[in-house]
Order: C-alpha cells, then sequence, then structure tokens
C-alpha cells in the first residue's frame, strides 16, 4: 500500500467477475459502466427498477464484486467518484445533471458516521481520549472544521488539549510522549505534513486515532485504532459536515467517560466567566 493507491473503479471490479456474472447481472453491470452515478446515488430499488430485475439480484450482483452488500459497494463507488474529481475546479466542470442532491449527499454521509461509531468503535475511539495526559490534535484542511470542533469541546472536559499548527509543529512535537494520545484526521488528497506528523506522534510513544475516508489511506498503517466516514462534495468543496460531526459525537463520549470530573471542570470555566464578565449580562 501506498499513498497513492486509490479504490477499484467501476469498469475494474466488473472486469474482474466478468466471466461469473450470470445475464441479468450483466445487465446491471453495463447500466453501472454505463451512469456510475446511478450506483453511486440510487437506491436498490431504483438500479433494480432501471435494470429491470430484483432488489436481491442487485444485492448478489454486490456480493460477486466482493462486497459485503449494496450499501459497501456504493461507498465504495462514491470514493471512486469523488477520487476521479478531487480538484475543485474539476467539481465546477463536472456536469450539474450528474450531481447528486445536496440533501442526499450530507445525510448519506452523516449515516456513515453513526456507522463507523457503531458497537464497540465508539469506546476504542473515545477511551484514549479521555484517559491521556495530554490530547494532540491533527487535521487536514478539509477536516480542519472538525478539527476545531473536537479541540473546543475537550478543551472544556479535561486539560491539555492541543490542536498542533502546521508552522509549530517542532515545538508541539518535542511536548509530545508516552501517556499522551493524538487525534489524527485527514482525507484524500492526504497532506504530506499531517501524515509526516503523525509519524513522528507514533515514533515518540504518543497513541494514535485516526478519522479518515478509505481503507487506503497513509493513516491506516500507522494505528489499528481508526474509523471510515464518508466525505461528500458540496459544490466544488469537500463537506465539513461529517469531520464536525464525529468530533461532536466523540466529545460527548469522553465528556460521559469523565462524568463527574468534566462536571467539575465546566463549572470551574463558568464560574471564571462570570467573574471575567466574558457574557453580555441578561
Amino acid at each position: 500500500m501506498n499513498n497513492t493507491d486509490i479504490p477499484a473503479t467501476a469498469p475494474e471490479l466488473v472486469a474482474a467477475v466478468s466471466s461469473d456474472l450470470t445475464r441479468a447481472e450483466r445487465r446491471i453491470a453495463q447500466e453501472v459502466l454505463s451512469d456510475p452515478t446511478l450506483l453511486a446515488f440510487g437506491t436498490v430499488s431504483d438500479l433494480a427498477k432501471r435494470v429491470g430485475t430484483s432488489r436481491p439480484t442487485i444485492v448478489r450482483f454486490a456480493h460477486k464484486l466482493g462486497f459485503k452488500g449494496y450499501a459497501q459497494l456504493q461507498r465504495h463507488i462514491r470514493s471512486d467518484l469523488s477520487h476521479q474529481l478531487s480538484r475543485p475546479s474539476e467539481r465546477i466542470r463536472y456536469e450539474e445533471d450528474k450531481a447528486p442532491p445536496a440533501r442526499t449527499t450530507v445525510r448519506d454521509s452523516l449515516d456513515s458516521v453513526f456507522e463507523a461509531l457503531a458497537g464497540e468503535r465508539m469506546g476504542q475511539l473515545a477511551e484514549p481520549l479521555a484517559r491521556a495526559e495530554q490530547v494532540w490534535i491533527l487535521s487536514g484542511e478539509t477536516s480542519l472544521a472538525g478539527a476545531h470542533a473536537l479541540r473546543s469541546g475537550l478543551s472544556m472536559v479535561r486539560p491539555h488539549v492541543h490542536l498542533l499548527e502546521e508552522h509549530r509543529f517542532g515545538t508541539h512535537l518535542c511536548d509530545a510522549g508516552p501517556g499522551d494520545a493524538a487525534l489524527v484526521m485527514d482525507f484524500y488528497r492526504y497532506r504530506r505534513q499531517v501524515i509526516g506528523a503523525a509519524k513522528l506522534l507514533k515514533s515518540a510513544g504518543v497513541q494514535l486515532v485516526a478519522v479518515t475516508d478509505s481503507p487506503l489511506s497513509p493513516l491506516v498503517e500507522l494505528t489499528p485504532n481508526w474509523c471510515e466516514i464518508e466525505v461528500p462534495a458540496i459544490g466544488p468543496f469537500d463537506s465539513s459536515v461529517p469531520a464536525v460531526a464525529i468530533s461532536e459525537l466523540l466529545v460527548g463520549h469522553v465528556t460521559r467517560l469523565l462524568h463527574e470530573t468534566a462536571a467539575r471542570r465546566i463549572d470551574h470555566i463558568e464560574a471564571l466567566w462570570d467573574e471575567t464578565e466574558v457574557f453580555l449580562g441578561e
């Protein structure tokens, strides 16, 4: 695996199993190859109706391509389309009638956040952020809104939370070490400085937690404690909504883990705000 790896395209997936496809599955493949957006943004029912087949046949087609189900195949194809249109200028030139509705893309990306945190995964990601001596937050440009939300929330419920800034990497990294944890968040086209700093944190003994958008992300090589979320394009730019959402959910879980300690810290902060007259009087 290397930093230039991208998901296999729809033609590559179909070509790998073409000899094993049934007649109905070949019709599905033809529709998908002629218009990948149908698979990327349509429901199982939409595709079944378009092809003239059944929902179970669509699901079997996804299995034959190597996926657990239709939803996983759909996320893969969306990721492929996103990587093809990775530059904002390319997205501006992309035909508007092929772009999915913003409501659909945002809703689906939020669904991916809750799926990423299902079961024990929420606790596995949040526990290091609650128990570490210091928490370091490292982010690429696309995920920066989420990083700010995470720093703001965690700083309210626990001390020693730092958002690493590129021009101060040397100073920050000098202070990181065993007993600390770092939340690293970055999406395609992964930033060289973020990956480099994450490697330095790991070498310093910091426990890494990663939020990214693909199993092929270079962050996945650095820690077993990672999750994948969907990052859609809204207009020419990647949406910040899923990064902010997962950050807020992690803050909520860290708060529950810290419980009374978090409550006492918030009370202290509120008292200091009152003494310094931070807010306008009601």
